[in-house]
């Protein structure tokens, strides 16, 4: 089925690469001599998640999302919220590691199809977990919305990213993610192919319809290679 592809896009965060929030704020705080519990944990999603959707939806930018989830913190440790932002941003390149099955799926892909990352996640970030994970030379695109301006799910991301990749004709082309309301709806925007890698924590919205569904980067390897 590889034949079948040009291009092959991938989200970054929880479809590479584990996306472990929680470790990433305790090691933050520790350094602050704040204990992080499953409370605070959960108060800052309770802020964090709708200020997404807002992001996704364009009613905020990358750099209001980043501060505004910290300004309970930065109140509280006199710190300021960009300092707090990047402190995550740096703990989480630290903790990162590719997902099971990703090593493996970027090593049979790689020379047979071109690969891009599309990322609504920070420049940062992205950037240090593609040196740290040797994956860099595996994409000949990393385009993340905070440079580019637009998050997924528009279309524009997407028309950005494969005009990079040469224009491919966009039946020819798969966008592989994790979050039905970037990654498949985007896909579907775009008028690309796509595959929901579902992990089994959430329902498929019955509006967003993926081409595909798998529960492993493994099994996206077998449908793919196989």
């Amino acid at each position: 089925m590889i034949d079948n592809w040009d291009c092959i896009l991938f989200d970054a965060d929880d479809t590479l690469f584990h996306f472990d929030a929680y470790a990433g704020l305790q090691r933050l705080f520790a350094g602050y001599d704040v204990q992080f519990t499953d409370q605070d944990y959960s108060d800052y999603q309770a802020i964090n998640k709708p200020l997404w959707v807002d992001y996704q939806n364009g009613a905020i930018s990358a750099l209001q999302l980043q501060t505004q989830r910290f300004n309970h913190w930065s109140e509280k440790l006199s710190v300021a919220p960009e300092i707090l932002n990047s402190g995550f941003l740096s703990a989480m390149g630290e903790i990162c590691t590719p997902l099971p099955g990703a090593v493996s799926l970027m090593n049979q892909l790689h020379g047979k199809v071109k690969m891009g990352i599309i990322t609504n996640g920070f420049t940062a970030l992205q950037q240090t977990r593609l040196e740290r994970t040797g994956f860099r030379d595996y994409f000949s695109a990393l385009v993340i919305s905070e440079q580019v301006g637009v998050p997924k799910p528009a279309a524009a991301i997407f028309d950005y990213a494969l005009e990079l990749m040469g224009n491919p004709d966009r039946e020819r082309v798969l966008m592989v993610g994790d979050t039905p309301e970037s990654d498949i709806l985007g896909g579907m925007n775009a008028g690309v192919k796509t595959c929901w890698l579902d992990h089994g924590t959430r329902p498929l919205p019955e509006h967003i319809k993926p081409t595909w569904q798998v529960k492993s980067l493994g099994e996206l390897e077998a449908l793919l290679i196989g």
